[in-house]
């Protein structure tokens, strides 16, 4: 509570999240702070190190690295497909929610 958050639930193997992990770093980088964060929530059941790996291997430098090796969010945020992303107001209350990859630095999404 107390910021907006965008999570975005995905994956490793999955190759859409793979394609949009740049453009949510983007766009942690550019509007990222104390009343806005991105949270790129991976589901690797391999855990950590994978996603340490893949976040180096793409240049990932803005987002913290939430790893769920449980799976257990998916069914609390009623995850259908990845990536899933959940916009989340200051309060909590959920705002929206795409399932699929987006362009999340594009100039129409920052704003």
């Amino acid at each position: 509570r107390g910021k907006v958050i965008l999570v975005n639930v995905w994956a490793t193997w999955c190759v859409p999240c793979r394609e949009e992990m740049p453009t949510l770093d983007a766009l942690q980088a550019e509007l990222g702070g104390d009343d806005f964060e991105v949270v790129a929530l991976s589901i690797d059941r391999a855990g950590s190190q994978i996603v340490r790996r893949f976040y180096d291997e793409i240049g990932v430098t803005n987002l913290n690295m939430y790893v769920d090796q449980t799976m257990l969010s998916m069914t609390a945020l009623r995850t259908v497909g990845l990536p899933t992303t959940i916009l989340i107001d200051a309060q909590g209350r959920e705002l929206g929610r795409l399932v699929g990859p987006a362009e999340w630095d594009d100039p129409e999404m920052v704003s």
